[in-house]
């Protein structure tokens, strides 16, 4: 159970990885003095990777709660 733990791990740090990097580009999209149609075409396209970061992450840690849930006697 400690193969399942750990790759659950890994999972949600790409995904945390993933967000942050979400916000970043957000965050230089906003900084960079766009109008707000130019800003919300930038959110747009951050919106599908954030949702995939999220989805990652949330499968890592239910891999990591089975993990803990099946490896406890």
């Amino acid at each position: 159970m400690d193969l399942l733990i750990w790759s659950g791990a890994s999972l949600s740090l790409m995904g945390l990885a993933g967000l942050m990097l979400c916000i970043f580009q957000v965050w230089k999209a906003r900084r960079s003095g766009l109008d707000d149609e130019a800003l919300r075409a930038a959110v747009a396209r951050v919106v599908p990777w954030n949702m995939a970061a999220l989805g990652l992450s949330v499968i890592g840690l239910m891999l990591v709660i089975l993990g803990i849930f099946l490896g406890g006697s």
